[in-house]
């Protein structure tokens, strides 16, 4: 395979922005804007220079690269630290209980209570596969690079991680969410909520959405059917979240109510089964094939490769995926097996 995970650079905004045009909508992270998308990239390239290791409000933008042709058709973002800047509000689902005595009937009511309980964690997100691409596994490449990142600058990263998944949108772009309750306090509709949201930040937020619970009966059958569901082109990244180890814990977003999932930052599957290897040898027929990432920061590359284990610890890695990721012997490479 051909296809590797780099560090994004200012040369990439064009790709970005054609992948954005492609998104649907509902797509914060990727917002067709290329003024915030080349905000990212310069955000992103000071991360990527900061020699500290400190843990502060950092955003890195990774590409998925065509190593042959030098095409961009993916792309990926991690957030350090969220809600730094702005607050960072979630929905969380609970129950409120009631019994009456006279009656003898207990009643229970779901409630959506705004809140910042999330604030502080890393989150994953942002990520995007161009769909003539959507085969060979390049989606998974995309998802788990992430994970080897993290645990390459493990000390920039928080001790909790959230991945936001799209909620439902309907034919025309719009939010059944949405438009069962937070539109109805916004005075506009869903596409131009998330466009000002992806472009400005949500303080606005915060300044008009109602502070006091919301009971889900007084939504609308339209609104309640879609809280907590995945878009259907987000299904597949839910179950790559779960297997990861990520869990619904009763979060969702609060535009189109899809599910926030969430998980202890040692305890992601790609994060805690990784080793690194010394490569002894290169050139390899057949062997294991793994996730392997190699380079710090803005040198950072991830790929699918094989290699062969050798006595020592020590691994042989076959020549293509040597010359993806621009490594030789002595280099020392982080991997995981492909699941």
């Amino acid at each position: 395979m051909s296809f590797r995970m780099r560090a994004a650079q200012e040369r990439d905004l064009q790709h970005l922005y054609e992948m954005a045009k492609l998104t649907g909508g509902g797509f914060t992270n990727l917002p067709p804007d290329k003024k915030s998308l080349a905000a990212k990239l310069e955000r992103s390239a000071k991360a990527l220079t900061r020699d500290d290791e400190a843990l502060s409000d950092d955003l890195f933008v990774l590409v998925l690269e065509n190593a042959e042709t030098g095409e961009v058709r993916g792309t990926c973002q991690l957030f350090s630290q969220v809600g730094q800047r702005w607050p960072f509000y979630s929905y969380r689902i609970g129950t409120l209980t009631q019994h009456s005595e006279e009656l003898k009937r207990t009643f229970r009511a779901d409630m959506l209570t705004l809140s910042t309980d999330l604030e502080g964690a890393s989150e994953v997100g942002g990520l995007f596969l161009h769909p003539g691409e959507r085969a060979g596994g390049l989606g998974l490449l995309i998802a788990r690079s992430r994970y080897l990142f993290i645990r390459e600058h493990r000390a920039r990263f928080a001790d909790r991680i959230l991945a936001e998944l799209r909620g439902v949108i309907d034919e025309a772009g719009g939010s059944p969410f949405w438009d069962g309750l937070a539109g109805r306090f916004f005075g506009m509709n869903f596409q131009d909520a998330d466009q000002f949201n992806a472009v400005h930040g949500n303080q606005f937020i915060a300044d008009l959405m109602p502070k006091h619970p919301i009971y889900t009966a007084m939504l609308p059958e339209s609104a309640r059917a879609v809280i907590g569901i995945p878009h259907p082109s987000g299904r597949a990244a839910m179950r790559m979240l779960e297997n990861e180890g990520f869990g619904f814990e009763n979060y969702i977003d609060i535009f189109d109510g899809g599910p926030t999932m969430t998980a202890r930052t040692d305890a992601v599957r790609s994060i805690q089964e990784a080793e690194d290897s010394e490569i002894v040898a290169i050139g390899v027929e057949g062997g294991e094939k793994v996730l392997a990432a190699h380079g710090r920061l803005a040198d950072y590359k991830a790929t699918y490769a094989f290699i062969e284990r050798h006595e020592g610890g020590g691994v042989a890695i076959d020549a293509h995926g040597a010359a993806v990721l621009g490594v030789d012997v002595g280099d020392t490479i982080a991997h995981v097996a492909r699941w």
